[in-house]
This record gives structure tokens, C-alpha cells and sequence, in this order.
């Protein structure tokens, strides 16, 4: 009797052994599966990453080449890095450029604008125009420097 209960209780570790090392294989290839999951998100990350910082440097040298307004261009180049993350980081570096978009960041555009009344619009630009007026060599200054630290990302 002995003999039956021994090799009972040996088919049962042998059991619980495949089963074990079954499991233990199958953690394995679920995390190098989620390693590489998390791989491919980084690098998707930063491709994106890259293609706003290359936005940054095309949208600063669209304004200095006259090609783009230059409250269009703080704008463009503000929610860029607010959509990066970024805006708290690169702030300190483009205080000028930043003074100016938060005077511009809450005025309407297009259909919005066309919306207010005339008077209205007219504040919103006599804000926007003494701004520009105030701040726009810093600025341009400012763009030139992004020019220089975002250039690594030109596509």
C-alpha cells in the first residue's frame, strides 16, 4: 500500500512541477511581451515627441522670415509645448514669448471671433497690439534662441 501512495504523491509533485514551470514560462513571455509593448510606446513617444519639437523650430523660423504673424507664431509655438508638457520647463527660458501668450491664449479665433461683437474685438486686438508692441524684440530674440535649441529636431 505504501508503494501505490508514493507513486501517487510522485505524479502529483511531477504535476504541480509542469504545471509551476508552465506558469513560470508564461509570466516570462507576458513580460517580455509588455517590455515591448512599453518599448514601442516610448519610441512612438518620442518620434512625437520630435515631430512638435521640429514644429517649434519650422513655426520660429516661419516667424522671423516674416512668414507667420507674430501673434500667430507665440500661439502656434505656446500650445505646442503646452501639449508637450513642457510649458512649465521652457517658460523660464522664453519669458517674453510666454508674457505673450497668456495676454493672447484666451482671445477666440475664427467663427468665435467673428461672433463678438465689433467693439469687443477691437479690445481684444488694442490688448494684443500694445503686447506685440512691448514685447516684440524680446520675442524675436527669443524665437532666434529657439531656433538654436530645437534645430537637432528639424525633419
Amino acid at each position: 500500500m505504501t508503494t501505490p501512495v508514493i507513486i501517487l504523491g510522485a505524479i502529483i509533485i511531477v504535476a504541480l512541477a509542469a504545471y509551476a514551470t508552465h506558469l513560470l514560462l508564461k509570466l516570462k513571455q507576458q513580460t517580455k511581451q509588455q517590455q515591448a509593448k512599453i518599448a514601442a510606446q516610448q519610441a512612438a513617444q518620442l518620434v512625437h515627441e520630435n515631430e512638435l519639437l521640429g514644429n517649434i523650430h519650422y513655426i520660429a523660423a516661419a516667424m522671423l522670415e516674416e512668414r507667420c504673424e507674430l501673434s500667430e507664431g507665440v500661439m502656434r509655438i505656446g500650445k505646442l509645448f503646452d501639449i508637450l508638457g513642457k510649458t512649465a520647463e521652457v517658460s523660464a527660458h522664453y519669458p517674453a514669448l510666454f508674457k505673450h501668450f497668456d495676454v493672447i491664449k484666451t482671445h477666440p479665433i475664427m467663427e468665435q471671433r467673428k461672433a463678438l461683437e465689433k467693439q469687443q474685438r477691437m479690445k481684444l486686438d488694442l490688448a494684443r497690439m500694445k503686447s506685440e508692441a512691448a514685447l516684440e524684440a524680446d520675442i524675436n530674440q527669443e524665437v532666434q534662441q529657439i531656433l538654436k535649441d530645437y534645430a537637432a529636431h528639424v525633419n
